[in-house]
């Protein structure tokens, strides 16, 4: 893979990238970005985030360098742990047109959760696409497989919504019991599980996804994987993982998603996406179409006719 610069694309390589796999060709949906509101003050993760980070970062800072990229529609996902956030996304995404779904918070814990998540996809009016607790910053690893949430992950099962994974290294073993437990729920490994790339984590990651891309109804985002890079580390250092998750999950159970604006730490929104379709051509060739947008709109699902037809 050739070296890339901080940031932007080799010119050659860019040059290759827009000529073999342009992204005018394809429907692009992004299936996994964020809007966040400091202000708000429920954003507590944020204190430990680099500073960069620590500002709003709402529709009029994504949308020009979304339309540039030539990505029509995007998930929003949640990033605080609080259903008010998840409402506050509602109101975002009436405002963005081009957001198809959102993936919200609920408190799983909560004794009424099925009626919780009831009042969001009612207030959601067809936005609310799926679920993520916050589970990599939970105190307790085992936190996902506990038994006594198996009543919510039964409701999200029986609402037809996702289940976004959100965990690290330390959750996997946890998630697998959670699926071993709800082997019908649709989940999705959000930013391929984190993988510690920067120090060279593979062998443990790789024998992890081995296991659980083992679940067929489990899918994997292609995502978040720049972020996890540190100085000196080169965004090529990527590649193993990625050619990984090909071998492992197959062009029809990887999901692309920018990580905006957690990305802006590493990358420009169009870097990434071209260098995600050019892994994906070169390990994948010609199935852009399904990683880049139909595998998104079957698993969340998203009515994507609809919103071209209500933006003509």
């Amino acid at each position: 893979m050739a070296r890339l610069a901080r940031g932007r694309l080799d010119p050659e390589w860019q040059s290759h990238a827009m000529t073999n796999v342009p992204t005018h060709a394809l429907t692009v949906v992004d299936a996994h970005q964020h809007y966040w509101q400091p202000a708000r003050g429920d954003y507590a993760w944020l204190a430990q985030a680099p500073m960069a980070l620590r500002q709003a970062f709402l529709p009029v800072d994504l949308c020009a360098q979304r339309e540039a990229a030539g990505v029509k529609f995007s998930v929003l996902v949640q990033a605080a742990p609080t259903e008010e956030e998840t409402r506050y996304l509602f109101e975002l995404a009436r405002l963005d047109p081009a957001v198809a779904g959102v993936v919200g918070w609920v408190d799983l814990e909560a004794p009424d959760v099925g009626a919780r998540i009831d009042a969001l996809i009612r207030d959601g009016d067809g936005l609310l696409c799926g679920l993520r607790p916050m589970a990599q910053d939970i105190a307790d690893p085992d936190w996902l497989a506990k038994p006594s949430l198996d009543r919510a992950f039964d409701c999200i099962q029986d609402r037809g919504l996702a289940f976004d994974a959100l965990v690290g290294m330390p959750q996997l073993p946890a998630l697998r019991r959670r699926l071993q437990r709800n082997p019908q729920l649709s989940v999705v490994l959000d930013h391929a599980g984190k993988p510690a790339i920067a120090s060279g984590g593979f062998d443990p990651w790789i024998r992890w996804i081995d296991e659980l891309a083992q679940h067929p109804r489990l899918h994997c985002k292609l995502s978040g994987l720049l972020t996890l890079l540190d100085e000196p580390v080169h965004d090529d250092a990527i590649e193993p993982y990625v050619a990984a998750l090909f071998t492992h999950f197959g062009s029809k159970r990887l999901i692309w998603g920018s990580d905006w604006p957690a990305l802006t730490t590493h990358a420009a929104f169009y870097h990434w996406l071209h260098v995600a379709l050019m892994l994906t051509e070169r390990y994948a060739p010609g199935s852009q179409a399904d990683v880049f947008a139909a595998n998104a709109v079957r698993f969340y699902p998203l009515d994507i006719d609809s919103l071209v037809r209500d933006h003509m």
